[in-house]
């Protein structure tokens, strides 16, 4: 299946068969606001906590975060009351790890289906 294309204010967006940017180079804070609409996510700042968070730990470990070790690393740099499924799920309802790393322009986590 090949990927499609997305424009956003002029600009384009070739994205995988799943819906992941392919050039993380062009992703944009639109890019994660429409992403998030078409999901009927409004991102707030703790969306975008989370965001930002797992774009900082694509560029220190060049992986997106696996859901364990996204949890894990979160309760280390933002807090216990942070670091939880139910908490990461109330945000990203459709699976924190693919939704968040989608929305930052990230690849699939290695570990999702």
């Amino acid at each position: 299946m090949a990927g499609k294309q997305l424009t956003i204010e002029g600009v384009n967006f070739s994205l995988d068969e799943d819906g992941y940017l392919e050039d993380r180079g062009s992703w944009s804070e639109s890019f994660a606001r429409i992403q998030a609409s078409a999901d009927g996510i409004e991102l707030d700042e703790a969306h975008w906590e989370i965001i930002h968070f797992v774009q900082e730990y694509f560029e220190r470990f060049e992986i997106a975060p696996p859901m364990r070790a996204m949890v894990r690393a979160i309760g280390q740099r933002l807090g216990a009351e942070k670091a939880s499924s139910r908490y990461l799920y109330r945000l990203f309802p459709d699976g924190p790890a693919k939704q968040v790393c989608r929305y930052a322009g990230l690849p699939k986590p290695v570990s999702c289906i």
